[in-house]
């Protein structure tokens, strides 16, 4: 498609007056009870989160330089100022491979969003529920338009979209949060867009993985707080043929679409093609997990029984997920499909407890990582976006038979997504050591009927350790 010339922004001003006049009477009703789902999950993982080492070094490191206690760490006693807090929580959030993910825009988008809009809450003006929730969605709908934008390949070039991408959804919902004019807006994504980065080199055991959305939400909130005071920005920022967002990041003139920046603002709702997990590791693994699980059930099996397995996938898996294992933390464990499959199969599944500081080094696991190949499928590739995930698992028996399964999405996917009471679930499973049942049983309540609160800081105070 044609680009624009130099200082042309018709899709960065469509987003921008999107945000602006978003109305929560405006938003359909099934929109608003999935974005209350979504938006309690990212609150679970949040929490779980807080103890984590890598979320503590952060927090604890944050504390020796930062003295001003005015927003809150989730799951802690402990309050920072409202950028530090959107650091912290977002990487929280994001730190144990448990949170959401637009699959085609490649971006978890509660972990860049959230953070900010509740940094905001504690030290501006304090929200309704409905204005938190109108806010939010900003966040859900432009983070992933822009992921869809730049398509897998971005992720794929060693990007990380998490990070990269995540910048937009926080400046677009702390500017909704801040009730910025369209103008303004502008400059916010603009300031948003200079600050992107993050490199997919961390996933091979870096904690730095982890902080990417933290840093993201709190790029967003410094954009949205610098335009609210009159600091200019990229105003093409999306379009700008030398130096903008999208010819840089894809070294490209044609490797994105402009258009997908504002297809179906308003009328077709990206929040509702938002995803949970239900294992604790990289989205691009769990339809392989589900297909183990499917086969399993029908020819049931011990790791001495496999030959081998073999996970017939998209580039894009390949390269994100399907590298030759090898122990250097946490983080390479969870985002690893061999390990992840192995520890499916030895553990009985690829929860929270399953992955401890002493798996990575386990040796049943790294030799049955060993047994399993992550091969490119040119046919899954040339699907598109949409399908990244899919995968032909097979797995092969010492006895010479082979079991076959095709798994096209996961459980908890836009196509088969999770109910209330399953998420309610997670949730309560992820909070139960930090927080007490009947606490967990009042944030419930005020998530699910956060439209009802006058004020949200009222929500916000149950996310604190008592």
């Amino acid at each position: 498609m044609a680009q624009p010339a130099s200082g042309q922004n018709v899709h960065t001003r469509r987003i921008a007056e999107f945000v602006s006049r978003l109305r929560y009477s405006e938003i359909p009703a099934a929109v608003r009870e999935r974005l209350k789902l979504l938006i309690l999950d990212a609150l679970g993982c949040g929490i779980y989160g807080a103890e984590l080492e890598w979320c503590r070094i952060l927090r604890q490191t944050l504390e020796q330089v930062d003295k001003t206690p005015h927003a809150s760490i989730w799951g802690t006693k402990a309050r920072l100022s409202s950028a530090h807090a959107a650091l912290v929580n977002g990487t929280q959030v994001q730190g144990f491979e448990l949170d959401d993910v637009h699959r085609e825009g490649v971006l978890h988008v509660g972990a860049v969003t959230l953070p900010p809009l509740i940094a905001l809450a504690e030290t501006q003006a304090p929200p309704s529920g409905e204005d938190f929730i109108t806010a939010a969605l900003a966040g859900y709908e432009i983070g992933p338009r822009v992921g869809l934008c730049m398509g897998p390949q971005h992720i794929g070039q060693g990007w990380h979209s998490g990070a990269t991408v995540g910048v937009f959804a926080a400046a677009a919902a702390a500017a909704r949060a801040l009730a910025l004019d369209a103008d303004r807006i502008v400059h916010a994504l603009g300031i948003a867009g200079t600050q992107s980065s993050g490199l997919m080199a961390a996933q091979y055991g870096a904690m730095i993985k982890r902080m990417h959305a933290g840093r993201a939400a709190q790029s967003g909130l410094y954009a949205a707080l610098l335009a609210g005071a009159g600091f200019t920005g990229i105003k093409d920022v999306f379009e700008a043929p030398y130096g903008g967002f999208c010819t840089t990041f894809s070294r490209s003139h044609d490797r994105f679409n402009l258009d997908a920046l504002s297809a179906g603002l308003g009328e077709r709702y990206e929040t509702l093609r938002v995803s949970l997990k239900f294992y604790a590791c990289v989205g691009s693994n769990h339809t392989t997990l589900d297909a183990l699980t499917d086969i399993r059930k029908r020819h049931p099996f011990t790791a001495p029984d496999i030959e081998e397995i073999v996970v017939r996938a998209s580039q894009v898996t390949v390269d994100h997920a399907g590298w030759p294992y090898r122990p250097e933390g946490l983080t390479a464990a969870q985002l690893n499909l061999p390990f992840c499959a192995a520890t499916l199969i030895l553990a009985g599944d690829a929860f929270v407890d399953q992955f401890t500081p002493d798996c990575v080094e386990d040796r049943a696991r790294i030799e049955l990582s060993r047994k399993v190949r992550v091969v490119h499928d040119p046919a899954i590739t040339a699907l598109g976006a949409a399908h990244r995930h899919q995968v032909r698992v097979e797995v092969h028996f010492r006895d010479g038979s082979i079991e076959h399964e095709i798994r096209d999405a996961p459980r908890g996917s836009e196509q088969d997504f999770a109910s209330e009471t399953q998420i309610v679930d997670k949730f309560r499973k992820l909070t139960r050591a930090l927080m007490p049942e009947q606490r967990q049983d009042a944030l419930i309540e005020a998530v699910l009927r956060l439209e009802r609160l006058p004020d949200v800081r009222a929500m916000i105070a149950l996310l604190r350790r008592a």
